[in-house]
């Protein structure tokens, strides 16, 4: 019997983390959040690999924000400031990371909170590519954390 349940937990899993395309080119994986609170910007991740030519990141839009930005992160001085971006590249035949500490995507405006579990829709729009809708899912902040480096 546990072995069923773990079963089954294990394939909700892998449906909620298969890669989303436009069935073009472009394919998304790893689309996740951190907890988010209606009175707070949220964040999220994702990488966007590219079979196809070079083509750019240029919007993302979700019904459950006002408005969502493309970000970076900028080191200038021992300060580590966010900084809105119009666009990111997405090279042919690799990828673009959005990861904590990096690029990243806000959403401001949150129309509801989001607890770990929970999922929304967002469409990212591209320079070239047809735009393509992903299910972001709220994960634990333990993995929204930037990754260390190690000395």
């Amino acid at each position: 019997m546990l072995r069923l349940a773990l079963g089954a937990a294990f394939a909700a899993f892998l449906s909620t983390a298969a890669p989303a395309s436009a069935g073009g080119a472009l394919t998304v994986e790893n689309a996740r959040a951190r907890v988010l609170l209606p009175s707070r910007p949220g964040a999220a991740w994702l990488t966007i690999r590219n079979s196809g030519g070079d083509d750019r990141l240029v919007g993302a839009e979700s019904p459950a924000a006002e408005r969502v930005e493309i970000h970076t992160h900028i080191h200038k001085d021992g300060v580590m400031m966010m900084r809105k971006v119009e666009s990111l590249a997405v090279p042919a035949g690799g990828e673009a990371a959005l990861e904590p500490g990096g690029d990243h995507l806000m959403l401001f405006g949150m129309k509801t909170g989001l607890k770990t579990g929970d999922s929304f829709a967002l469409t990212l729009v591209f320079e070239k590519a047809a735009p393509v809708t992903v299910d972001i899912r709220v994960a634990p902040l333990a993995e929204t954390m930037p990754k260390r480096k190690r000395r």
